[in-house]
C-alpha cells in the first residue's frame, strides 16, 4: 500500500465531491487508481481524460510511488 494525494476537477470534483483526498492504494499504475475510484465514486469512462503525477503530464500506464500527487483532468467544455 502506498499513501497518495488525488486532486479532481471539474466533474469529476463533483462526483468525488471534493477538490483532494488522501488515500491508501494498492494501484500500480495511474489507470489502476482511477479504476480503484471509478468503483469508489462512479467515475464516468476515462475517455480523452488526461492525468498528471507530480505536476507533469504522465501516460495512463505510469507507475505510483509513495507520496505522489495524481491529478485526473477531464475534458473542459467552453462556452
Amino acid at each position: 500500500m502506498k499513501s497518495l494525494t488525488v486532486e479532481y476537477f471539474a466533474i469529476l470534483r463533483e462526483q468525488a465531491g471534493t477538490s483532494q483526498e488522501e488515500l491508501s492504494t494498492a494501484a500500480a499504475t495511474t489507470a489502476d487508481l482511477f479504476a480503484e475510484l471509478r468503483e469508489r465514486h462512479g467515475f464516468a469512462e476515462p475517455a480523452n481524460f488526461k492525468v498528471a503525477v507530480n505536476d507533469e503530464f504522465s501516460n495512463w500506464d505510469a507507475p505510483l510511488n509513495e507520496g505522489d500527487r495524481v491529478v485526473f483532468i477531464p475534458p473542459v467544455a467552453g462556452g
